[in-house]
Parts: C-alpha cells; structure tokens; sequence
C-alpha cells in the first residue's frame, strides 16, 4: 500500500518502521512516497490516493472521501509557522508582497487569520522562501518545517509568530496537517492502518536512533541539530492520539475557514475515522 507523505523529518520519523517493517503490519506492506505539502494537497484534491498527508486547511474539501485517523497529525503547542522579512517591519499592508508555501496550506490559512489584510500573496515551494526573500523577491514569507529553525542565521527577521496568535485567539494547540484515509477502503482497515501507524510512532519514540539514515537521506535540510529539533518540536503526544483537545483543534479550524451556513452542512462527529 502507497502512503503518500512528506519528506520532513516528522513524518519519515514516524512511519518509518511500518515502511520497513519493523513493527507488527498486520499482513501488509506499505511503500512511502515522499513530495512536498502542497503536492500532497494537489492529490487528495485531484485523485483518490489511500493514505496521505495533508495540511488541516484543506480538510474541509475532502471530508466526503477522507477521514483523519486519530494518530499521525502534526498538532501542537509552539510550532506554527513564521512570518519572517529580509527587513524588519512594522505593520503589514494590502501592498506587501508575502510568499506562502501553498494556497492549500494551514500555514496560508494562518497568515490570513492574523492578518485579514494580507492578500497579495504568492505561493511557492516552502523550502525556496527564504532564499526568495533575501533575493527581494517578496517583502516576507511564512516558513514552515525545517525554516522556522534557520531563518535568524540567514539574516532574516521575525515579523510574527501565527501560531502563537492562533493559540491565544483560540487557546488550542495549532493543527497544522493530519493523516487521512479513504473512506473507501473497508472500515476495518482504515482501522489497521491506524493500529500500524500508531505503533510505528511508538516504535520510533522507543528506539529514535533506528529511523536517523532514513530521516536524513530524505531531509532537505541535514543539520544534525535542526533535524533532532523538528522531531522533538513536531512528533508528541497528539501524534500518537488526537484525543478530545486535538479534535478540538481540527474542528475549530475548519469552522473558522468556512461560513456559519456551510459549518451547519458539516457532520463533525464524522470528520474522524470511528
């Protein structure tokens, strides 16, 4: 079975063991395909891969063919993305010109739910925005993944933190991106897939060393200290169990992308595998 994920050190770390079959898989083999968030958005949206990745934004687009299991999610407290310049700013206008790592993206979602006036924006790769930046290409950016941790060394400035405004508007942990399954497949493997994947997340808390040539050999950027800091940052207990405070979370996000009438179409108790 294909899973289609990014190639951050959070998710290789995590899956790792079920793509090598280093826990229980239940009688099945599972083969990682790795590209960037907004690629992995692009196909939930455009075709019907089983398992894949995808930023918590787009949910609400994809819940009568998806659900989210309840392990895997990027979910919690102090690592949303950064609003970041090559100069420091004051304010942000309709004028300035930011680059976000996908339309798709919670990190697009959340630079528009803190700033409301920012709308010439552009889209590109998430590993080319800071480099876009210094070459004054856009006035800022949202870095998201490895870049939140290297920005400060390649001069840039920290304009706003949009997690950190999410959580003191919402008081919830930040959901970034989910795991998601087709609806289908039978329900009882939905099920093994979340029992697999979560053991695998196990796996890889017990014996973090087992995953690091995985890891790097897929990570764009190889400082030792960022990838062992994105780990720590991204995988916790919300990984291994959504629980009520990260269902929460999903669940206000998406309330806050959509109007009252269409939230009202919305089936919450269905959004999640069950």
């Amino acid at each position: 079975m294909l899973l289609h994920l990014s190639p951050c050190p959070n998710d290789t770390f995590s899956f790792h063991a079920m793509v090598h079959g280093l826990v229980d898989c239940e009688g099945l083999t599972f083969e990682a395909v790795l590209e960037d968030v907004e690629q992995l958005n692009r196909r939930v949206l455009f075709s019907n891969p089983h398992v894949c990745k995808v930023s918590c934004r787009l949910i609400p687009e994809i819940l009568s063919r998806y659900a989210i299991l309840p392990c895997g999610s990027a979910i919690g407290f102090g690592n949303g993305p950064l609003l970041v310049s090559r100069i420091p700013f004051s304010s942000i206008s309709p004028k300035t010109l930011i680059a976000t790592p996908g339309i798709h993206t919670t990190a697009a979602f959340l630079l528009q739910f803190a700033y409301p006036q920012a709308v010439n924006t552009s889209h590109i790769l998430f590993s080319e925005i800071a480099n876009s930046i210094l070459q004054h290409t856009y006035d800022a950016g949202v870095l998201i993944h490895e870049g939140r941790f290297l920005y400060q060394e390649q001069g840039l400035h920290l304009v706003a933190d949009l997690g950190k405004y999410w959580e003191k508007r919402t008081g919830l942990p930040i959901p970034l991106g989910g795991i998601v399954v087709s609806r289908t497949l039978p329900k009882e493997l939905q099920h093994k897939i979340a029992r697999i994947l979560r053991r695998s997340i196990h796996y890889a808390m017990e014996h973090p060393k087992s995953s690091w040539e995985y890891v790097t050999k897929n990570a764009r950027e190889l400082n030792a200290n960022v990838i062992k800091n994105h780990i720590k940052l991204f995988v916790n207990d919300f990984s291994l169990e959504l629980g009520p405070t990260g269902r929460l979370a999903i669940e206000t996000l998406i309330k806050s992308t959509l109007s009252k009438e269409k939230c009202h179409t919305i089936d919450f108790k269905n959004i999640f595998l069950s």
